[in-house]
C-alpha cells in the first residue's frame, strides 16, 4: 500500500471546500471595522455587510432555501445585490442574477428554466417584473416566494409585488452564526443565463471553486492591493459581476454602488469617493474618454479600469492613456465566469510607442494564472494552430474555472466540451509570444468573393475617426460577391461627418474589399453591459437587402 495513502486523510482540520463566502468572513473578522459598501447616504463596515447577509440568509433558510434551490436577484448594482452574492452560496444555494433589460416573457421563462423560489427584486422594476410573475403563474403554474427592495437611493414610484419588504425581513431574522458554504465544492453557486440571440437561452452553471479560484485570479491579474475602493459601473448581474463582489470581499475593499450608469455619475463617483478600480464595456470607456475635460477635475489618485465584453478599438486605449487611467484588458465569457485571460502587460512595452502599445495591449492575451489552459486550436481536427499570428482557428479553454455545463442542456454541453475543450466560438490568432488576438467571432466573419474578413479590423478602421462614438460591421448579401461589408455608425454630439468620407478614411486604412460599401447612421443596439448586438443588426442588413 502506497505510504502516502496510510493515516493521511482528509479531516476537518486540512480540507475545506473552496468557496468563496470565506472571503465574506474573514473580512469582517479581520476587518470589521472597515467601510465595506456606500451607496448614497447609506454606509456599511465589513460587520455590518456580513450581518446584513447572514440576516438575508437566515431568512431566506426559513422560506425553504438550501442545497439546491434557486434565488433570482432582478436588481441594481446596490447593497441588496451584494448581500445576495454572500447571502444565497452561504445556503449553498444558487443564484440567478437576472438582466434588467430583459422584458417580461423572458424573465418568466428563465424564471422557470431555473425553478426559481425567490426572487428578490428592485419597485422600480415592476412595470417588467409584474407582468413576468403574471406570466409565470398562468403559463408554468410557478409562484415563487416575492422579497421587495426599496431602495433609498430610488425616489420614484413602484408597487410591491411580494408579501416581504427587504429591510423588513431582514430586520425580523436573527443573522446565521457563520456565512458557511457547500460541503462539495462543485456544487452549483450560480446560473446565468446568455444572451440566448438564437433560440432559448442557455444557463450557465457554475460552481464555488470556479467562483473562489476566479476571485483571486482577478486580484492577481491586476495586482489589486488590499482595501481597493470599487466602482460598480459593470452590471453584477453580469457574470456575478465578473466575480469581483467575492474579489472586494477577498481584499477588504469597499463596494461603491451605482444605480446609474452615465459619465457623468461614473466620474462623480471616482471624484467624492477616491474610486481607483472599475471594470466596463469598451462602450463605457469611450464615454469617459468623450465626457469634457471639466467632469474630470479634482481626480487625482491613480485610477485603473479593466475592460472586456468585447474587443476594444485601438482608439478606446489610446484615448485612456491620453487622460491618464490605466487600463488592463481581459477577455472571457460566462462560460468562464467572466474574465479569464489577460493582456499581461510586459515592462519592454513601455519603451514602445503608442501606437504599438496599444495593439500589444488590445489582444486578448494569455491565461489567468489559475485557469489551467487557454490556446487556439481547428474546431475540426483539435490541432494547435501555428504561432505565426496569421493561422486562424479556435480559442478553447480548459481548467477549472470553465462552468458545469448547460441546465437542462445536456446536448449543448457535450458540444462545447467537445474533445476535452470549452470552445468559446470565438475566431483568433496565436502569435509568436503565444498571445492570443480574436480576428472575429465565427458567426460575424464577412466572406465577400471568397475573401474572409474580419468585421472587427473594419471597426477598428471606422473607430480611428475622430467623429465615429460607435460603429458595427454586419455581412450584408450581395448578388455578386455573396457578402460585403455594411457598417452602422453612431456619430459624437456635433460630428457632421459624411458617409463618403468615412468610406474614404477606411480606404487609406484598408485593402479595398474590406472598405464597408455602405454606411448608415442608426443607433445601435446594445445590451446592458455595452455590448453590441450583432444579431440585430444582421436581421435589418438581410431585411434591407430583401427589398433590392
Amino acid at each position: 500500500m502506497n505510504p502516502y495513502e496510510q493515516g493521511l486523510g482528509k479531516t476537518g482540520a486540512n480540507f475545506v471546500a473552496l468557496s468563496p463566502t470565506s472571503f465574506v468572513e474573514r473580512s469582517a473578522e479581520v476587518f470589521g471595522d472597515l467601510e465595506a459598501v456606500v451607496h448614497g447616504r447609506r454606509r456599511y463596515t465589513w460587520r455590518e455587510t456580513r450581518d446584513r447577509a447572514a440576516r438575508l440568509a437566515a431568512a431566506l433558510r426559513s422560506f425553504g432555501v438550501g442545497r439546491g434551490t434557486t434565488v433570482s436577484a432582478m436588481l441594481h448594482n446596490t447593497p441588496e445585490m451584494v448581500e445576495a452574492h454572500y447571502a444565497v452560496p452561504a445556503l449553498n444555494a444558487v443564484l440567478n442574477t437576472l438582466n434588467t433589460r430583459l422584458d417580461a416573457a423572458l424573465i418568466a421563462w428563465q424564471l422557470d428554466h431555473c425553478e426559481c423560489a425567490v426572487l428578490i427584486t428592485d419597485r422600480e422594476l415592476v412595470p417588467t417584473v409584474g407582468p413576468a410573475l403574471r406570466i409565470l403563474a398562468e403559463t408554468h403554474g410557478r409562484r415563487p416566494v416575492v422579497i421587495d427592495v426599496c431602495d433609498s437611493e430610488y425616489a420614484g414610484a413602484g408597487d410591491r409585488l411580494g408579501a416581504h419588504e427587504y429591510e423588513a425581513l431582514l430586520a425580523a431574522s436573527d443573522p446565521l452564526p457563520a456565512l458557511g458554504g457547500p460541503a462539495d465544492e462543485w456544487d452549483a453557486i450560480a446560473v446565468s443565463y446568455t444572451s440566448g440571440t438564437t433560440g432559448d437561452p442557455k444557463g450557465v452553471v457554475t460552481h464555488h471553486r470556479g467562483a473562489y479560484l476566479n476571485a483571486v485570479c482577478n486580484a492577481a491579474t491586476w495586482t489589486m492591493p488590499h482595501f481597493p475602493r470599487y466602482l460598480w459601473t459593470l452590471p453584477m448581474f453580469h457574470c456575478n459581476g465578473w466575480c469581483f463582489p467575492w474579489t472586494v470581499a477577498l481584499l477588504g475593499g469597499t463596494h461603491i454602488c451605482l444605480r446609474r450608469v452615465d459619465a457623468a455619475s461614473i466620474l462623480a463617483a471616482m471624484r467624492d469617493e477616491r474610486v481607483d478600480h472599475y471594470c466596463a464595456a469598451p462602450i463605457v470607456h469611450s464615454l469617459l474618454i468623450g465626457a469634457p475635460e471639466a467632469s474630470r477635475a479634482g481626480i487625482t489618485q491613480k485610477v485603473r479600469a479593466m475592460v472586456a465584453g468585447a474587443a476594444p478599438p485601438a482608439s478606446m486605449i489610446e484615448g485612456m492613456a491620453r487622460i491618464g487611467f490605466d487600463i488592463t484588458h481581459v477577455y472571457g465569457l460566462t462560460e468562464v465566469y467572466g474574465p479569464a485571460a489577460v493582456a499581461v502587460k510586459r515592462q519592454s512595452w513601455q519603451d514602445e510607442a503608442l501606437s504599438e502599445q496599444t495593439r500589444l495591449n488590445g489582444r486578448q492575451g494569455v491565461r489567468y494564472v489559475l485557469q489551467e489552459a487557454m490556446t487556439v486550436r481547428d474546431p475540426v481536427t483539435l490541432a494547435e494552430v501555428p504561432a505565426d499570428g496569421q493561422t486562424m482557428g479556435e480559442i478553447m479553454f480548459r481548467g477549472n474555472i470553465v462552468m458545469k455545463g448547460y441546465l437542462k442542456n445536456a446536448k449543448a454541453t457535450a458540444e462545447s466540451f467537445a474533445g476535452g475543450w470549452f470552445h468559446t466560438g470565438d475566431l483568433a490568432v496565436l502569435e509568436a509570444d503565444r498571445y492570443v488576438k480574436i480576428k472575429d467571432r465565427s458567426k460575424d466573419v464577412i466572406i465577400s468573393g471568397g475573401e474572409n474578413i474580419s468585421s472587427i479590423e473594419v471597426e477598428d478602421a471606422l473607430y480611428r475617426h475622430p467623429d465615429v462614438l460607435a460603429c458595427a460591421v454586419v455581412a450584408r448579401p450581395d448578388a455578386k460577391w455573396g457578402e460585403t461589408p455594411l457598417a452602422f455608425v453612431e456619430l459624437k454630439e456635433g460630428a457632421g461627418v459624411t458617409a463618403a468620407e468615412l468610406v474614404a478614411h477606411c480606404r487609406q486604412l484598408l485593402a479595398g474589399y474590406k472598405v464597408p460599401r455602405e454606411i448608415r447612421f442608426e443607433p445601435i443596439p446594445k445590451t446592458s453591459t455595452g455590448k453590441i448586438q450583432k444579431f440585430q443588426l444582421r436581421q435589418r442588413a438581410r431585411s434591407a437587402a430583401a427589398f433590392e
